[in-house]
């Protein structure tokens, strides 16, 4: 069935359009916390395409969704980050 993969590649585009958008305020802002966000969509971007060439029905194959993981971690780190930075400035 060609449906799943043709998904995941449009929600691969998706995430790197993303990815694109918080490059360029990081690369007008110089702020971290558009940068981690870039990093992390792309880390996703990247697993929606190896979501799609690979067989992910299969539950010995859930090693390739640590990156999700480690993605979404990577964006608690940047806002917790974003916050502690703040809190220091303004003191």
């Amino acid at each position: 069935m060609m449906l799943k993969p043709m998904l995941n590649g449009a929600v691969a585009m998706a995430w790197l359009a993303s990815a694109l958008f918080f490059l360029r305020f990081w690369v007008q802002s110089k702020d971290r916390l558009f940068a981690f966000f870039a990093l992390a969509f792309t880390m996703l971007a990247g697993n929606s395409v190896v979501a799609a060439l690979l067989d992910v029905d299969d539950e010995r194959r859930h090693y390739i969704y640590v990156v999700r993981l480690f993605a979404f971690l990577l964006i608690l780190y940047a806002i917790w980050d974003k916050n502690r930075a703040n809190r220091h400035g303004s003191g």
